[in-house]
């Protein structure tokens, strides 16, 4: 076998007990690398501090790809209730996803004098994704633009696997006191 030291230094063809005997004598393991190659290759290294430092950056790496991304969903003042439907149902999807959102409210000209306007919007935004979403920053005006955050709500196991419509229901249809007992109703 081909024997590869700590650092990456190639210490030549050995027997496997040679291979063995150098391992132990430098206090390391005897990892094989690559087990197809002719002659196969193995590497002296500490193999406990290999496998935690493969959890540390693992760990990290989920950790960094984890966080939410920020969604935007720009909408008018002046918005036409079809628009408003299609935008909404995507920042919907977008919550359903785990993504926030910012929800922007942009004004031209005279618009930004009738905030109320946007603010209304943005309430029926709420309104209608309330079921997925939490407001995690409220409206405020910032410039010409009235902005919004939503965040996923969170969610309730028995919402999550369609249980909890009531006592001995099927179906979705709730069941009487008496049907749920066995008895029948006269």
């Amino acid at each position: 076998m081909r024997l590869v030291d700590e650092d990456g230094k190639q210490l030549g063809i050995k027997s496997t007990t040679e291979a063995l005997a150098i391992a132990r004598k430098s206090y390391l393991d005897l990892v094989e690398v690559a087990p197809l190659a002719n002659p196969p290759v193995c590497r002296l290294m500490d193999y406990g501090k290999y496998k935690f430092d493969n959890e540390q950056k693992a760990r990290e790496t989920k950790r960094r790809g984890s966080s939410a991304v920020l969604k935007e969903m720009k909408y008018r003042p002046k918005i036409g209730s079809s628009d408003f439907e299609t935008k909404t149902r995507q920042v919907e999807k977008f919550l359903a996803e785990g993504h926030k959102v910012k929800v922007t409210i942009m004004f031209k000209g005279r618009e930004s004098v009738y905030p109320e306007l946007g603010k209304k919007i943005l309430d029926n935004v709420i309104e209608r994704t309330a079921a997925v979403s939490r407001v995690e920053n409220e409206a405020r005006l910032d410039g010409k633009n009235m902005v919004m955050v939503l965040a996923p709500a969170k969610q309730h196991k028995a919402s999550l696997n369609g249980t909890g419509t009531g006592i001995g229901s099927q179906n979705g249809t709730a069941l009487n006191s008496s049907e749920a007992d066995g008895r029948i109703p006269r």
